[in-house]
């Protein structure tokens, strides 16, 4: 069993921004393979399927970003997922829009949805895939920059990244964290 893990922010103001980009994410993979992403428990929404042959639980934590881990944790907990079957999908500023990087572990950066998951899991030892929202221009100020409302257009270029990060997922699920890491992570993946 797996758990797939979208984070963001909960109220609706957040929800066309670029730190929700793991929302996102679930809600996309979600509609794809026909899963009700509607219930809550733990703090989080979720809903359970099978994508490539394998149980998946696809979670949205509502704890608010920096608290994210909270409700991960819980779940993990209670279903016994170790924490190599846990992909974490969020926003990141240094890759660029449209674009994602796979990660197998390692640390969380500035990302405090990341410290939250690293602090409850107690390792830095799960899958995760990063969503480009790039670096703002200037004297810009990054939290405007992160929770900011987007423009349509700019929208669609975030949504590229999303795509991306479905198709990451299921490659994960059906071939493995490293073949995934190997096929998204090249140059120029289109």
């Amino acid at each position: 069993m797996y758990l797939i893990v979208g984070l963001g922010n909960p109220e609706p103001e957040y929800s066309r921004t670029r730190h929700n980009m793991g929302f996102d994410v679930m809600n996309q993979l979600a509609k794809k393979y026909e899963i009700e992403l509607s219930r809550t428990n733990f703090n989080a929404i979720f809903g359970s399927g099978i994508i490539e042959g394998e149980k998946v639980i696809l979670i949205k934590p509502q704890t608010f970003m920096n608290s994210s881990g909270e409700a991960v944790q819980k779940y993990a907990h209670f279903y016994k997922i170790p924490a190599e079957n846990i992909m974490v999908i969020y926003d990141d500023m240094d890759t660029e829009i449209g674009e994602i990087r796979v990660r197998q572990k390692g640390g969380a950066g500035s990302h405090n949805g990341m410290k939250s998951m690293i602090s409850e899991l107690k390792t830095e030892n799960f899958p995760r895939i990063r969503v480009g929202i790039g670096r703002p221009m200037g004297e810009y100020d990054k939290i405007d920059y992160v929770i900011g409302p987007v423009s349509d257009e700019i929208y669609e270029e975030l949504k590229k990244g999303q795509e991306k990060a479905v198709e990451a997922i299921t490659c994960y699920l059906k071939n493995g964290i490293d073949n995934t890491m190997n096929q998204f992570n090249e140059k120029g993946h289109q």
